[in-house]
């Protein structure tokens, strides 16, 4: 996918006194925009009136000249036309004459008037195949009879959009290509092979209108802030119970223990410890104090805080990431499968040819042998079964494959992305290290003293913890009066002792020494571990090291995926550059990148993308789906997948066995193989039966035959794929 940016460049072309013109490529796709981007600019103080051409993509600005420079002005609008980028650059595709009939689908038709138009196509084919024979209408006659009337009803909407596209940008879309088939075919009196075109085409755009549907929704649910009411604190320090859809930008939101965010903004008041694994992925709670940045979405673990709003409505970052998938969903290259491309491209070659036979030989017969014996129907009969027949191998295996197109991008790839945490990892943190201090003090018993000051705790760590504690059998200290230290630690009182769990900091506060730990903390983290420190008063009495380990099987994977000739493996995670480098080691990845929000992930595959590479993203949660999406190919790993994940990825497999990544690899592989040989065999087996023809010497009845058997050849070819083994 290319950069949009490069629409939003203005350069000034005519300026004097209180007047500039400003040229911009974005301005000419503004469309329906037009006004109401004028009425935005007029908002703007010391902008007295303001021109859009769209013909010529120029802006002509009157201002006070004393007040507005020229760089404000084209920064004012810079930033303007960029919040309708995703409508500009959906214009100027369609407006170049755009292969994406994604957004025709979408923008008039739903769901359920697809599967409408399937069933009346199936009804009529099969009508087709059972209707009695009776005489042929021959010429124009064929396109009035009621069946071909019907059929080319239920086609209208391909057959209009490809006729205005050669019309208004004189040049073919898909729809024209499919045009030319469902056309060819109803002349050749083959509306059995058209309405099969229509078909599977309409299935195949079902597909794809109810993912995008269902990503928003799915989205949307997982990410929503929860609550439809919030707490705005007032002028007089009061708070008042507001619906969230009357926040506006400055108000001040009162968030409290357990609650989530509803919007972007800035902390004005209080500390508290906030989960943004939604966002950026990272499994560890971290601390937001007075002045930092928190985000929609997110869930307040523990303390509370006043959020100054800055983003609401549409611009919060839960909106940013639906725009995200929308917008890479409709930018996503258009493949048009081999069929698509050969036999649409080899249709006119058969009325080319008859012409061309006639007129040499002025025999009707060879010249209708010209006609019956066709490509297309061996082509788009194959090439159509053997992506079933993948999908089918995929969805007996646990792998959901949500289109063809998909398959022939995953054979092409030679890039794998993963996230980290739920994808190389399980997700899941635990115990690694138990490191003890003290002559007196057992493993068993640190361990039973951490968790009676983590009981109450919902942080990862602490859970780490109290499962250690339950796998080992131990029970927990009767304790009392347990404290929590925000973005520090935990305490509590057995017997007469204090118990302190937590952070170097939290320790050191509590004059608790450490200086005999640093050999021990050294080789923590050179594992990529967690340090969680364990003191009895002001002594320290132990180390915990926690991770999040990898999933089994993990390395082999790589390992096959290497083999299979993907060659670059990547991590992309929002967790900390220390864990990132060290599970990137472990896995023997080419590269790492860290510390990163979704948007960034997003960043990163376009950059990938600029370079030539095909990309394969694996994830598993919310923060993953716009990376999932912008990817050639994004596939949604494990048991613990986000519903999110699976709606924005374009592939899902089911089971935690991450060897199913190159197992789906290898059948794509195989796919495109299969197809290739198909297209050899219906178009030698098919040319030669067309020369034997063209010299007479196979009559049309044995073409037909010919042609027909081909067909079921390749067809049977691409069954074998139903047999595929996955798991080798």
């Amino acid at each position: 996918m290319s950069n949009k940016n490069y629409l939003l460049s203005c350069e000034i072309k005519h300026r004097i006194r209180g007047r500039i013109r400003i040229k911009s490529r974005a301005l000419k796709y503004l469309g329906e925009l037009r006004e109401e981007v004028e009425k935005q600019l007029m908002q703007v103080r010391y902008i007295e009136r303001v021109h859009i051409s769209q013909i010529t993509g120029s802006i002509v600005i009157y201002f006070e000249d004393i007040t507005l420079t020229d760089q404000n002005l084209l920064s004012l609008l810079q930033n303007t036309l960029n919040a309708y980028l995703v409508e500009i650059y959906k214009n100027e595709k369609i407006a170049n004459g755009s292969k994406y009939v994604i957004e025709r689908k979408l923008q008039e038709e739903s769901p359920k008037e697809i599967i409408q138009k399937i069933v009346a196509s199936s009804m009529l084919l099969v009508y087709n195949i059972f209707r009695p024979s009776g005489p042929t209408a021959v010429g124009i006659s064929r396109f009035f009879n009621y069946n071909t009337l019907a059929t080319l009803s239920l086609a209208m909407p391909v057959l209009k959009n490809g006729l205005l596209s050669l019309v208004k940008n004189k040049r073919p879309n898909a729809d024209t290509l499919s045009s030319s088939a469902i056309l060819s075919s109803i002349a050749l009196g083959k509306e059995k092979t058209a309405l099969t075109i229509m078909i599977l085409e309409e299935f195949a755009e079902l597909l794809t209108v109810y993912t995008m549907q269902k990503t928003r929704g799915a989205i949307k649910d997982m990410l929503s802030v929860g609550e439809n009411f919030v707490w705005k604190e007032m002028e007089d320090a009061s708070v008042k119970r507001i619906p969230i859809e009357e926040v506006q930008r400055g108000d001040l939101i009162l968030v409290q223990t357990g609650e989530k965010i509803s919007v972007d903004g800035l902390i004005q008041k209080g500390e508290a410890l906030i989960d943004q694994s939604s966002i950026t992925g990272e499994y560890m709670p971290v601390t937001k104090k007075r002045g930092e940045e928190v985000f929609a979405g997110t869930i307040l673990k523990n303390g509370s805080i006043t959020v100054e709003a800055e983003k609401v409505g549409d611009d919060r970052a839960v909106s940013r990431i639906i725009k995200l998938v929308e917008d890479a969903n409709f930018n996503k290259a258009d493949i048009q499968s081999y069929a698509d491309t050969f036999s649409a491209q080899l249709i006119p070659l058969n009325f080319l040819l008859a012409g061309i036979v006639y007129l040499a030989t002025r025999n009707v017969q060879k010249s209708l042998s010209m006609l019956v014996i066709d490509y297309s129907c061996g082509i788009r009969l194959s090439t159509a079964t053997a992506f079933s027949a993948a999908i089918n191998t995929g969805a007996k295996n646990g792998i959901l494959i949500k289109g063809s197109n998909y398959i022939e991008e995953l054979s092409k790839s030679d890039t794998v992305i993963f996230d980290k945490t739920g994808t190389i990892t399980e997700g899941k943190p635990k115990v690694q290290t138990l490191q003890v201090f003290g002559k007196r003090m057992t493993e068993n018993k640190m361990l039973s003293l951490a968790a009676a000051a983590e009981e109450t705790s919902s942080h990862p760590l602490a859970i780490a913890i109290l499962n250690e504690m339950k796998e080992r059998g131990l029970n927990i200290p009767k304790h009392q009066d347990p404290l929590v230290i925000v973005a520090k630690g935990m305490e509590t009182m057995v017997g007469k002792d204090v118990i302190r769990v937590g952070s170097r900091k939290y320790m050191e506060e509590n004059n608790v020494s450490l200086e005999e730990t640093q050999e021990t903390v050294r080789g923590i983290l050179h594992r990529g571990e967690i340090i969680i420190y364990v003191a009895k008063n002001e002594e320290l009495i132990g180390i915990i090291g926690v991770s999040d380990p990898p999933r089994e099987n993990i390395k082999k994977a790589i390992n096959r995926l290497r083999n299979q000739g993907i060659d670059d493996i990547v991590l992309l995670t929002g967790d900390l550059r220390q864990q990132a480098e060290t599970i990137a080691s472990r896995m023997s990845m080419d590269r790492y990148e860290s510390e990163l929000l979704p948007e960034d992930k997003a960043k990163n595959i376009l950059k990938f993308q600029s370079g030539g590479s095909k990309v394969i993203m694996i994830g598993d949660g919310i923060n993953d789906a716009p990376a999932l999406s912008y990817a050639n190919v994004g596939v949604a790993l494990g048991s613990t997948r986000t519903d999110v994940a699976m709606e924005a990825a374009d592939i899902t497999i089911t089971s935690d066995d991450p060897l199913l990544v190159p197992g789906v690899v290898g059948l794509a592989q195989k796919t495109v193989k299969t197809i290739k040989e198909n297209f050899a065999m219906a178009i030698g087996m098919n040319s030669f039966a067309l020369v034997l023809g063209a010299t007479g010497i196979l009559p049309a009845i044995y073409g037909s035959v010919l042609h027909n058997a081909t067909t079921i050849l390749v067809v049977g070819n691409s069954l074998k794929l139903l047999k595929y083994d996955v798991n080798k």
